[in-house]
């Protein structure tokens, strides 16, 4: 991605016809419009609703209040270094990601990936830099036309569907070959560096880590891979889902935050000292992803499913325990060299918004750094969760929990907190006026 940044604009967009102009909405979905390759190379201004940044995740918006009475507009800014031809597509069509800016200038307050870009401001005025990486779990199905019925397995080359029994599989007989080949083709066109990937736990369940750096370039990478994803899988008669839970009695899928924090200039990891031992900042960094967990929950399980995964706490650990290499604590610390000795954040799933999974994470940690905020001791083996450790087990206790922190309005606005609350609570209704199978197959006859 930096390579193709460092080229002209017009180069890269020779023969293009449109633009895709896209921003991350509050869920992380991209939401714009398409312009003509001429307007866009002019520099015509481009405007968005600005209510579109609180989109529901159906479609709807919570009162205009909560964006602005007037239901104004906000300017979409094209990154230069985030411009790319659209590998999947039939049509000579291209993609930019935007900045959601207001008319007057700004960054828009509504805006996570602003959002993320001023936690990282609040590193650099430090002289720091942090240093992030992604794993993505994801899913893929055979086409699913019919959502009252679960979801399954593509059929494999000899006919059956997976039964669970493919975990770390290198097997072709899934028969996705050509999906993937098709995903690493584009991935490589656009930029994505990838580290490894695997069959994960599930059932047709994979997983990707995405290579270390700029935690901006990362959430862009992740919102970019998961978009790839969908349309590569459409032209293979195929479904990708990254809901945090989309089968029943199966692993769900997580996206899991690798943190350092490194100095400027020399690119020291500011967790390790000059012996190799961890410092006082790894310490408070510790601290204050501890306190921040239980309050910013709802920023990391955004859904209703999400609590599905984190009821279920193998490898998906709902607790704000830390440990060392023990993957049943929410905070994890990888076994590695002093110099990539890093904080792995376990919690969010792989429907969280990336840019504002990111921006909350490294915010709660640069808060434990500047309070100086001390760590609970590490725990090892198998983990009884104290109270003080907990989490919130259901959207509606995360939601409240969320409404109530006062750092999570000095850290991301009261404007955006609001209008994140009002939607979230939209979709939490939209879910609550439907009545589930279950509750019809076993309620039904007791109740």
């Amino acid at each position: 991605m930096k390579t193709e940044g460092r080229r002209p604009v017009a180069e890269r967009l020779a023969g293009i016809n449109e633009i895709e102009c896209i921003t991350p909405d509050l869920n992380g979905v991209p939401r714009g419009k398409v312009m003509t390759a001429e307007g866009f190379l002019e520099g015509r201004r481009l405007q968005l609703a600005r209510g579109v940044l609180l989109q529901c995740i159906m479609g709807g918006y919570p009162p205009s209040e909560y964006y602005g009475s007037d239901d104004g507009d906000v300017a979409l800014i094209a990154d230069p270094a985030r411009i790319f031809p659209l590998p999947w597509s039939d049509q000579p069509t291209a993609l930019a990601i935007c900045d959601a800016q207001e008319l007057t200038g700004e960054p828009s307050s509504l805006s996570t990936r602003a959002l993320l870009k001023s936690v990282l401001a609040r590193y650099a005025e430090r002289g720091w830099t942090p240093v992030v990486a992604t794993e993505l779990e994801f899913y893929v199905f055979a086409a699913n036309a019919d959502p009252s019925q679960p979801f399954q397995a593509p059929k494999g080359i000899d006919g059956r569907r997976e039964d669970g029994s493919s975990a770390f599989s290198v097997s072709s007989n899934n028969g996705l070959r050509p999906f993937f080949a098709e995903v690493y083709r584009c991935m490589a066109a656009l930029g994505l560096p990838r580290d490894t990937f695997m069959h994960e736990m599930g059932v047709s369940q994979f997983e990707i880590n995405l290579l270390h750096g700029d935690p901006l370039l990362l959430a862009d990478q992740t919102l970019l891979f998961k978009h790839l994803l969908k349309e590569v899988a459409l032209k293979h008669g195929l479904s990708v889902v990254c809901m945090a839970k989309p089968l029943a009695r199966a692993a769900g899928s997580s996206m899991h935050i690798h943190q350092s924090v490194v100095e400027q200039g020399t690119g020291r990891n500011v967790f390790s000292d000059e012996r190799g031992e961890a410092t006082d900042l790894f310490r408070h960094f510790i601290g204050g992803q501890q306190a921040a967990m239980a309050p910013f929950t709802a920023l990391f399980a955004p859904n209703v499913n999400s609590y599905q995964r984190l009821c279920h706490p193998y490898a998906s650990p709902n607790n704000a325990c830390w440990s060392y290499d023990n993957r049943s604590a929410g905070l994890r610390i990888p076994a590695s060299t002093p110099d990539a000795r890093r904080v792995e954040n376990r919690l969010p799933g792989a429907d969280a918004n990336p840019y504002l999974a990111i921006a909350a994470s490294l915010a709660a940690g640069l808060h434990g750094i500047e309070q100086g905020l001390e760590p609970s001791a590490p725990m090892q083996g198998q983990i009884q969760v104290p109270e003080e450790l907990s989490l919130p087990c259901t959207l509606h206790a995360a939601l409240e929990r969320l409404k109530r922190s006062e750092l999570a309005r000095e850290l991301f606005g009261h404007e955006f907190i609001e209008g994140y609350v009002a939607t979230k609570t939209l979709e939490l209704t939209s879910f609550y006026n439907e009545i589930t199978p279950w509750e019809r197959r076993v309620l039904a006859a007791q109740a």
